[in-house]
């Protein structure tokens, strides 16, 4: 008996240490890049092609990726990611990525060998090299749930409970007149960016007359309809799992947002959220909000402040960027030392009239797609878990 307790105690204590390094053996295991025996073993989802990228036809037009991603031309273009941590060309072996996700129907890539080449660089430089920046409203949550459209942050507030029915008619005629603006294709992102500064001010300063207490938003947030994409859980759990950060760099209010993510159990310590935040008086009631204010057209000069914030994960210069507009493409201008960045957009509304300025802006496109199914497996390849 006495053995069978020291033999399991000693195994509780094996357990313990194989988790205390758990990202320390994830990092070093990709560090090697696909040269390593562990990397190796996990190629099962890449596969060697020998003397690929044959003529291609219409070059640069839209694909749906029925045949998932591909081949490399052959010949490198000095322009394009390094394919391992330690910049070794490896052109002369090719690949193809294969991630069954990238052929569903709603997934439309402009230039597929390009996501191949970004996808096979980033997974041979290991998830020690990767950081993940996203938008939050419409991107990591639902567009429409039932064919109804989900709230945003700001949305969530137009509760009985906080405002009253007269600012919530005032916000709903704020968002019909400027919304269209915002999703306009017509119009330039300077001709856009004085309005949405407008939009966001006005809707501020209303919300600040309410005087809404800080003891009330979580319990709006409960009673809301706010849904995070189908796939929510592991695309948080993941990035966790593997120790790479989540910079959600959102327009909305992050008092409300941090909330979402908290009651949904997935706000973890490698979360950073950048959003406008409530400025409370000492009785907990809305005053103001605090700092410059972060629309959806002025995202760069808001990665730009927060360069410390970067700066701190020097180490990490590959990003995986997730947006819903044009505005959150400039989210990761504050990386330094950019290596690799693979840019995956939701086009969730008026499909038709914005296509090709996503398809000319996106790397990965993702048509009424209402899951983070294509992250999450882009993720796991990267990973390698």
């Amino acid at each position: 008996m006495d053995s069978k307790k020291r033999k399991g105690g000693a195994e509780k204590v094996r357990e313990s240490k194989k988790k205390t390094r758990k990202c320390v053996k994830l990092n070093q295991h990709h560090s090697k890049g696909l040269t390593s025996a562990a990397a190796l073993e996990d190629s099962r989802a890449v596969e060697n092609v020998a003397g690929a990228g044959g003529d291609r036809s219409a070059v640069g037009a839209e694909s749906s990726v029925s045949e998932v991603v591909a081949g490399i031309s052959a010949a490198r273009d000095p322009r394009r990611p390094r394919t391992s941590a330690e910049g070794k060309d490896t052109s002369d072996t090719e690949q193809r990525v294969k991630i069954a996700e990238l052929s569903k129907s709603s997934v439309c890539m402009k230039e597929p060998e390009r996501v191949n080449e970004i996808l096979t660089s980033m997974r041979n430089s290991g998830s020690s090299t990767l950081q993940v920046i996203s938008d939050f409203d419409m991107t990591l949550t639902r567009f429409a749930y039932n064919g109804k459209r989900c709230p945003t942050c700001h949305n969530i507030l137009e509760n009985d409970k906080l405002i009253s029915e007269e600012c919530q008619a005032e916000l709903q005629n704020l968002l019909d007149t400027y919304y269209p603006i915002e999703i306009d294709c017509t119009r330039s992102p300077e001709e856009k960016l004085p309005l949405m500064v407008e939009w966001w001010t006005k809707a501020h300063d209303l919300l600040v007359q309410q005087k809404i207490k800080k003891a009330d938003l979580a319990l709006v947030v409960r009673e809301s309809e706010a849904r995070l994409r189908d796939g929510y859980k592991e695309f948080f759990k993941h990035l966790n799992d593997t120790c790479v950060p989540l910079l959600i760099f959102s327009a909305g209010i992050g008092d409300v947002l941090e909330e979402v993510i908290r009651q949904a159990d997935v706000f973890f310590s490698n979360v950073k959220v950048v959003s406008n935040y409530m400025d409370f008086d000492e009785s907990g009631v809305l005053r103001a909000f605090k700092g410059q204010l972060i629309h959806i057209y002025n995202k760069r000069e808001g990665a730009l402040l927060n360069t410390q914030h970067f700066q701190e994960l020097h180490s990490r210069s590959n990003v995986l960027l997730l947006g819903d507009s044009l505005g959150d493409l400039n989210m990761s201008d504050g990386v330094s030392d950019l290596q690799n960045i693979l840019t995956i957009g939701y086009l969730n509304d008026k499909v038709d009239e914005r296509r090709q300025s996503y398809l000319n802006s996106y790397d990965v496109v993702l048509v009424k797609d209402e899951s983070m199914e294509v992250p999450n497996a882009i993720l796991r390849y990267i990973t390698g878990h």
